[in-house]
């Protein structure tokens, strides 16, 4: 899910880079846009409350990876919420661009983290749920 997550947001990135106009480039960030910030906050909503009260009962021990991990998703979805106001009132490329850097930076930390602490616990977790579901569609 976070390959898949990292080249949602190249693709959205790159459509920024990509415009010819601060217009064409906000029409081609809406579509994008609107399918990566979804992705992107379905999959953090579905660890918050699937995936993590699953991991904290059975590794107790990870409980406040676990927190830091859910206060990454807060900042996250904060960043995600000025894109999307910025991609509304149609924001030029240059601040459509910050934007997008600033969310790919703390994502990829928040990813890198996650992924060092987790992926063994992640191959052995007794879990009884829908992967998409847990992990978000994309």
């Amino acid at each position: 899910m976070h390959e898949r997550l990292r080249e949602a947001l190249r693709v959205t990135r790159q459509a920024v880079a990509d415009g010819s106009s601060a217009e064409s480039a906000t029409r081609d960030l809406l579509l994008f846009c609107h399918g990566f910030c979804t992705a992107l906050t379905a999959h953090h909503e579905g660890e918050d409350r699937d995936l993590f009260p699953a991991i904290a009962e059975q590794y107790p021990e990870l409980r406040e990876t676990l927190r830091y991990l859910r206060q990454d998703h807060s900042m996250i979805a904060h960043l995600l919420g000025g894109l999307q106001a910025a991609v509304t009132r149609a924001a030029s490329p240059a601040e459509l661009h910050r934007h997008l850097e600033g969310v790919a930076a703390i994502m990829e930390s928040h990813f890198r983290y996650e992924e060092r602490q987790l992926l063994t616990v992640l191959e052995t977790l007794a879990l009884d749920a829908d992967p998409d579901v847990v992990l978000g569609p994309l």
